[in-house]
């Protein structure tokens, strides 16, 4: 038996453990066995007794609880019963790992279903570059649970829907992480969230992809290159881009499935329509779903409608008919690939030759400040990120039935005021922006 971190322990188990274990147990130490083959938890419970809790792979390869210590009064009583106890599991496994609900074969998910030339730049990356080994591990792991509703998930992860399907495993993860209970019902929305007591909402994921032209290609997304041009980016551009996939999900009336009766239900968006578009999108976001820009000076001002070429839309999302059904909206700038290869790299995951290096721009915490203020982070074993880290929540001043705050804690949650300002509820440490390099030392590549 030998002690391992909690990151890497919660990448691997988290997904199997009901959320209200937390609340009548705590967790103290972490441990594995035969190489990971088992994995063990010393945990302090409510009544003041240690235990130990034993895991091991089930016939689909997700960690499932397989064994348990007996409850003793001291941890060293506990350590060393659990010592014997995942010795035991270990000789034991093959018998034990059988749940009796497994379904079908376990699946190597980066194995191609496709032709090589089908295969989508973002899967090949994380398939084969050494400095996303850390990426390709966690997400090996998470999408043993995630559940493939419409049977396509693996082609898609490969192909042309890999952007979308990472960002629906990061909201797994994230939610997850709040403490909540996910299920992925059939038909959509794609997550049913519950949390302890009455916390309940419906969560539904949408992307914002590449423009297709009648060539079937991709259209060359606008860059602003002036300051003036960045300004009419923000307040025209940027919202008719979040406009599309936003009434389309609007127009489904996902508030009428019986699956949502009654619930909050939140839309969850993420920019992919050009290389590294999520850093620069977030202020088009809040001007689209509120209706408001903002001046130098910070002032705001109504906007009505939006401009672009050809394109004009009303602004406002939250206002449309039909969207006092929406909750909120989420977004997250930095819930891309990279994420996932920091989180790895924090588990101890990939062929340990890989450093990352995160550069951006957090929230200020000066009540003074007119800026944000840059951060560097050096990323190893042990640095410390969460999945929900870099979440804004957008809540709808015109919901039916609000979002809890609590549901999502660590996130930024905004709320448009009478006056047309936006009150942010920022928590300890909040990024808007994050470029990581990728540094493969044993190839010295960087990316």
């Amino acid at each position: 038996m030998r002690a391992i971190s909690r990151a890497r322990f919660e990448a691997m188990v988290s997904y199997c453990r009901k959320p209200l274990a937390r609340y009548y147990m705590h967790e103290l130490a972490w441990f594995e066995a035969g190489g990971e083959q088992v994995l063990g938890t010393l945990v302090f419970d409510t009544d003041g007794e240690y235990s130990g809790m034993i895991m091991g792979r089930d016939l689909n390869e997700r960690f499932r609880a397989i064994s348990s210590t007996s409850f003793l009064d001291t941890p060293e009583q506990a350590i060393y019963e659990l010592h014997i106890k995942m010795d035991q599991a270990l000789a034991e496994l093959e018998i034990t790992r059988e749940q009796g609900d497994e379904t079908g074969k376990p699946v190597d998910f980066f194995t191609p279903v496709v032709r090589q030339e089908r295969l989508s730049r973002g899967f090949q990356t994380i398939k084969s570059h050494p400095g996303f080994s850390p990426a390709r591990s966690i997400v090996c792991e998470m999408m043993r649970w995630h559940q493939d509703v419409d049977g396509n998930f693996i082609e898609q992860f490969q192909t042309t829907g890999f952007d979308a399907r990472i960002w629906e495993l990061y909201l797994f993860a994230a939610l997850v992480e709040s403490d909540l209970e996910v299920t992925q019902p059939s038909p959509a929305p794609d997550f049913i969230c519950l949390g302890p007591g009455e916390g309940k909402f419906l969560l539904e994921a949408t992307t914002v992809n590449p423009t297709i032209g009648k060539d079937g290609k991709a259209v060359e997304a606008h860059r602003p290159e002036t300051d003036d041009d960045l300004v009419q980016y923000v307040q025209h551009y940027l919202p008719i881009k979040y406009a599309g996939p936003l009434t389309t999900k609007l127009k489904k009336r996902y508030w009428e499935k019986p699956a949502a009766k009654d619930k909050p239900l939140v839309f969850a968006i993420q920019d992919f329509h050009d290389v590294m578009s999520m850093s620069r999108s977030k202020a088009g976001l809040g001007t689209y779903l509120y209706g408001y820009g903002y001046d130098a000076k910070g002032d705001p001002k109504k906007i009505t409608e939006h401009v672009w070429g050809t394109k004009k839309i009303l602004s406002g999302f939250f206002s449309q008919p039909g969207a006092e059904h929406v909750s909120a909206v989420i977004f997250n700038a930095s819930a891309t690939l990279s994420k996932f290869n920091r989180m790895g790299v924090a588990a101890g995951f990939g062929n340990g030759n890989v450093v990352l290096i995160r550069r951006g721009h957090e929230y200020n915490p000066d009540p003074g400040a007119s800026a944000p203020r840059p951060y560097q982070h050096i990323v190893a074993e042990g640095y410390r990120e969460t999945w929900v880290e870099g979440m804004e929540v957008y809540h709808n001043p015109r919901a039916l039935r609000p979002l809890d705050p609590e549901l999502l804690r660590g996130a930024v949650h905004n709320y448009l005021l009478n006056n047309g300002q936006v009150r942010s509820e920022i928590p300890g440490w909040a990024p808007l922006s994050s470029i990581t390099s990728v540094l493969s030392l044993s190839s010295r590549e960087g990316e």
